[in-house]
C-alpha cells in the first residue's frame, strides 16, 4: 500500500518539474529563444566594433596624413570635392560602364 502514494507522489513531482522546465524554456522573461537571439545580437555587436575600432584608427591616420602636409589637402580637394584655382578647368572623365 505504500509503495501507491510513492508513486504518485513522484509523478506529481516529475509533472511539475516538467511543466517548470518548460515554463523556463519558452514562456519565462529570458527564456532560451531570447537568449540565443541576445547572444547572437551581442557576437554581432562585438564584430561592429572592431570593425569600427579599425577604421577609426585608419580615419586618424589619413586625418594626419591630410592636415600634416598643404600639398596633399589641396589634392584631396581637387579630387573628391572638384575644387579648382580661380584661372583653371576642370575636366572630369569617367569611364564608361560595360
Amino acid at each position: 500500500m505504500d509503495s501507491a502514494p510513492k508513486k504518485i507522489s513522484f509523478k506529481i513531482y516529475a509533472i511539475i518539474s516538467m511543466v517548470f522546465l518548460i515554463w523556463l524554456a519558452f514562456f519565462d522573461r529570458s527564456n532560451w529563444w531570447d537568449v540565443w537571439r541576445m547572444k547572437k545580437k551581442y557576437n554581432h555587436l562585438i564584430e561592429n566594433r572592431d570593425y569600427y575600432k579599425k577604421e577609426a584608427i585608419k580615419a586618424t591616420e589619413q586625418n594626419k596624413e591630410l592636415f600634416g602636409n598643404m600639398d596633399s589637402l589641396e589634392k584631396f580637394a581637387r579630387e573628391k570635392y572638384l575644387m579648382k584655382k580661380e584661372n583653371e578647368d576642370v575636366f572630369i572623365m569617367e569611364k564608361k560602364a560595360e
